[in-house]
């Protein structure tokens, strides 16, 4: 058998991989396959088109179905350029507190079910407890859709998905859906002081930009009264734009990257629509007007469907009971947990942790949380004991 750890000591050496989104999270997978099978339990891998990322999914206990699948995803946002007082892959506890990378979003909760799988194993629980990691969550959910195939496929059917992120234990109902653009603007270059003889692909994704903040401003006063979310409406944001090559040169080219997070009650597809047509009907004639060859093209980078609420959700009941939370709770942002709804399971969000901490320097996550999950995973094998 292999040595057992605790949670912290398994945080640790989670946040110890390096899984930013732009790497492979090979490391971390083939350390857990490798601590998994130390039990007995074999792990299966669905792995991206060239193999340098993998989700995994694994089941201890009974193949029966009735079980509780915990799922995490494994990658974190970049440190580039954050002011860390530490180094962020090397976990460090102060006063209470552990910091690192992935600490708060999300590793914690797949560390303690990592640590706990010894107890579950103990316990003789009667339906399975599964285990799903995914890859590329930060970026668009991208490994959640071939890992929701895959349990469709493979695993007895599940009562819930309890999705882990940080939700300080609170159990989360519903999601907000989120897609992200890629807009690509092409004019024509020229010198800046003759903008007559050409099209400036900045300035026409400034008018882009503008348009987006009107539409930002119409979604706020729209806002539904009573709602759960905060903000109570739909966002938009522009996160990255990349063109041109000299201060006196009308640029060219111009790359946006913008998203859209509408509230599940909204179409979420409305900004795309509105967006191809101010391009099409208001910018790209006035860009073709001067160089006919002029283009604008947007591109679907990824999208989240929302998690919605429903009126029996056993995996909202199971929580529910497991945490002693009565209360109604909605996250702006977007999670796997709507990806595996629309896979018909019925699924949760609820986790150790403040998503306040997420893709912040000096990233942490309070010990009493991590004390907080392991009551809920106790209880949980408790559960799974005496179905």
């Amino acid at each position: 058998m292999p040595q057992k750890m605790d949670s912290i000591e398994m945080l640790r050496r989670l946040v110890g991989f390096d899984t930013t989104s732009a790497y492979s999270n090979m490391a971390l997978i083939d350390f857990v396959r490798d601590y998994l099978h130390g039990y007995g339990i074999e792990s299966r891998l669905v792995a991206n088109e060239d193999g340098s990322k993998a989700n995994l999914y694994a089941s201890i206990g009974p193949a029966t179905e009735g079980g509780v699948v915990l799922s995490g995803h494994t990658d974190v946002v970049p440190v580039k350029d954050q002011p860390w007082d530490s180094d962020p892959f090397a976990m460090i506890e102060k006063d209470g507190l552990l910091y690192g990378r992935g600490t708060a979003d999300m590793k914690a909760f797949s560390a303690i079910a990592l640590a706990m799988v010894p107890h579950f194993l103990e316990r003789g629980i009667k339906v399975p407890i599964h285990l799903a990691l995914s890859y590329d969550e930060e970026v668009g959910c991208i490994g959640a859709w071939s890992l929701a195939e895959a349990m469709q496929r493979d695993l007895p059917k599940p009562h819930a998905i309890v999705v882990g992120e940080p939700t300080m234990m609170k159990v989360v109902h519903s999601h907000k859906t989120a897609a992200s653009y890629y807009t690509d603007f092409v004019g024509l270059e020229a010198h800046s002081s003759a903008i007559d003889q050409g099209v400036s692909a900045i300035h026409y994704a400034g008018d882009l930009i503008h348009f987006l903040n009107q539409f930002q401003e119409e979604l706020r006063a729209r806002a539904p009264k009573n709602s759960e979310f905060k903000p109570p409406f739909g966002t938009m944001n522009v996160g990255i734009i990349n063109g041109g090559t000299a201060n006196n040169i009308l640029a060219r080219q111009c790359l946006v990257q913008w998203g859209y997070r509408a509230l599940p009650t909204e179409d979420p597809h409305e900004a795309i629509k509105r967006v191809t047509h101010f391009c099409e009907h208001e910018l790209l004639p006035k860009m073709r007007a001067v160089y006919p060859e002029a283009s604008i093209t947007t591109k679907l980078r990824a999208e989240v469907p929302p998690l919605v609420p429903t009126a029996h959700n056993p995996a909202d009941i199971l929580c529910r009971a497991l945490t002693g939370d009565n209360g109604s709770h909605s996250v702006a942002y977007a999670a796997e947990a709507g990806i595996f709804q629309k896979a018909g399971f019925s699924v949760v969000i609820c986790g150790p942790g403040d998503i306040a901490q997420a893709h912040q320097p000096n990233e942490f996550i309070a010990v009493e949380q991590i004390r907080a999950c392991e009551d809920f995973m106790r209880k949980l094998a408790d559960w799974a004991a005496t179905r």
